[in-house]
């Protein structure tokens, strides 16, 4: 419970910062076909074309630009989902939106991410 209303708090709070209040730069993932059509934790079905990503504190709803840090690649998503749920990583994002910004096969890419 106190997990739940720290993470809403935290959530509030980061509904309230300016966009350039945030700018975190750490490791991205994806995900995709073994979850597509799935429900997510925001109760919509994960389509994993979708421009979608999962965060572990930022609300629902929230829409993120995540710049790949070696190639300057970027793409804007919004957050449906909760996680990732592997240390390390700052973002999950769907399939679609990690094919814009790197290789699928790279698995991992070093991003940074800021509130549109």
């Amino acid at each position: 419970m106190l997990h739940l209303l720290s993470a809403s708090l935290i959530a509030s709070a980061f509904a309230l910062l300016p966009s350039s209040a945030l700018a975190t730069c750490g490791n991205a993932s994806w995900y995709g076909p073994n979850f597509h059509g799935n429900r997510t934790a925001s109760g919509e079905r994960f389509d994993s074309r979708a421009m979608t990503a999962a965060h572990r504190s930022l609300p629902f709803g929230s829409r993120i630009k995540v710049v790949n840090q070696s190639t300057g690649r970027s793409v804007t998503i919004r957050i449906n989902d909760d996680g990732p749920h592997i240390p390390g990583r700052i973002i999950d994002l769907s399939q679609g939106a990690f094919a814009q910004i790197a290789s699928l096969g790279q698995g991992v890419a070093k991003v940074c991410i800021s509130r549109v």
